[in-house]
């Protein structure tokens, strides 16, 4: 499974490494993962939210869940 930066945070912590991808999203500081609004954003959005590089947040989740 990949994950891209424009998949909804919601459907991400919904597939079966979700536990994984928090963990990941978390230590990143996007701890408001349970916020409705977070599960209607893409990836690349919830990262331009938090100032954080999409490619490289994309990059170690991709690594983990590979």
């Amino acid at each position: 499974m990949s994950i891209t930066k424009d998949m909804l945070i919601g459907d991400i912590l919904q597939t079966e490494k979700a536990e994984t991808i928090a963990t990941i999203l978390q230590a990143e500081g996007m701890h408001c993962l349970g916020c409705p609004a977070s599960q209607m954003e893409s990836l690349e959005e919830a990262c331009a939210v938090h100032g954080i590089d999409a490619d490289s947040v994309l990059a170690k989740i991709n690594a983990a869940v590979a």
